[in-house]
């Protein structure tokens, strides 16, 4: 099993300078290759502490120059922030040559009210302008040069220089929450990246409606799902259920807040419906508590064992292949962040290595 390293760079509360967030989250990702992780990943967030990451391709070259043989991962490019898509085509490949091809492209379309507002795009074309990004920058990875004109985009013909140099099947993932957007991966040909969020057995549903779909439009078996987690492992039993309620309650707290899903916009935003159940759901009394347990229950934590046969678990029932976890959020000391990874590394990873190769995920195998 390919298991990876993601930092976010959170802040919560204010608690920490940027600078000392930064610092911090620098030396953690720092630890993956040393430690022996397969991959690092970050994510592209925007305007408040709930991830400072305005730029994760540029974090990734950064890393690339780190770094010698570890895979970097985007989680996700939000493409409709972007301007163009052959801008993004021109930083992906540049990245790919400064890494030796160790970039793994991860894409989304976007939730947060405030980044699209921040950026100037309605966000109500967030789908139709994913899709039309989407497969320019795909279709032109592929060929060495973009062009097209569609609803947002007209794109005359130019070279992507440096041109690609490997084909990006099989290394190109898409953050899907929705049943709409987990189709549309399956009509552009990539893999999924899963972030916990509802039940499993939704997952597996979806799932199954994306890989029927995959394989009639492409042909081929679609490959398997890539899995995140917001992780917590301790010796103590006690120890880590408390640190997972704290902690990984905190995160959700943020994700709370930062997406506004105490408020009512996404019941009427075009492109979201999948969200009207949940927006409305938490203006119950006690409905923000009982999210919050849900929340905590879908993540991996608990003692190294307890860790091992919940991603195993995971693993058994949608058929992932690899495990991206995160180990540094909703206010967690570095010091504390650090000894989480390192348990992680010495005690857990190791064991989801032997559950499968990971060149059984062709784009994540080792060059």
């Amino acid at each position: 099993m390919h298991v990876g390293l993601s930092v976010i760079f959170q802040g919560p509360d204010g608690a920490k300078s940027d600078r000392q967030v930064y610092q911090d989250e620098l030396k953690l990702a720092d630890l993956a290759e040393p430690l022996d992780f397969h991959s690092i990943w970050a994510v592209e967030h925007h305007f408040t502490d709930y991830t400072m990451s305005p730029d994760v391709l540029q974090f990734l070259s950064y890393m690339a120059g780190r770094t010698k043989k570890v895979k970097l991962g985007s989680m996700v490019v939000v493409l409709p922030w972007h301007v163009t898509p052959i801008r993004v085509a021109e930083e992906v490949t540049l990245l790919d040559h400064l890494s030796g091809g160790r970039f793994i492209f991860g894409i989304g379309r976007g939730l947060g009210r405030i980044e699209f507002e921040g950026m100037g795009v309605n966000q109500e074309e967030s789908r139709a302008r994913f899709v039309e990004y989407a497969g320019m920058i795909l279709e032109g990875l592929e060929k060495g040069y973009c062009e097209g004109k569609g609803q947002f985009i007209d794109q005359p013909r130019r070279d992507i220089r440096p041109a690609p140099f490997k084909t990006f099947r099989g290394r190109t993932y898409a953050a899907a929450v929705s049943p709409e957007s987990s189709q549309i991966m399956a009509r552009l040909g990539v893999g999924l990246l899963i972030v916990p969020q509802k039940p499993w057995e939704s997952v597996l549903t979806e799932l199954e409606d994306y890989r029927k779909i995959f394989r009639d439009v492409n042909g081929t078996e679609p490959p398997p799902p890539l899995v995140a987690g917001w992780t917590i492992v301790n010796e103590d039993a006690a120890q880590a259920e408390a640190d997972a309620r704290k902690y990984i309650g905190n995160y959700y707290q943020s994700v709370v807040d930062h997406y506004e899903f105490a408020g009512t916009h996404l019941q009427k935003m075009k492109g979201y419906e999948a969200y009207a159940p949940m927006q409305a759901a938490m203006q119950q009394q006690g409905a923000q508590e009982a999210m919050t347990d849900a929340f905590v229950g879908l993540h991996p934590w608990g003692t190294p064992d307890q860790v091992v046969e919940k991603i195993s678990g995971i693993r058994d029932m949608i058929g992932a292949e690899g495990f991206v976890g995160v180990f540094s959020y909703g206010g967690m000391s570095a010091a504390k962040a650090e000894a989480n990874v390192r348990l992680f590394a010495d005690k857990v990873m190791p064991r989801l290595k032997a559950l499968g190769a990971p060149g059984s995920i062709v784009g994540l195998a080792a060059d």
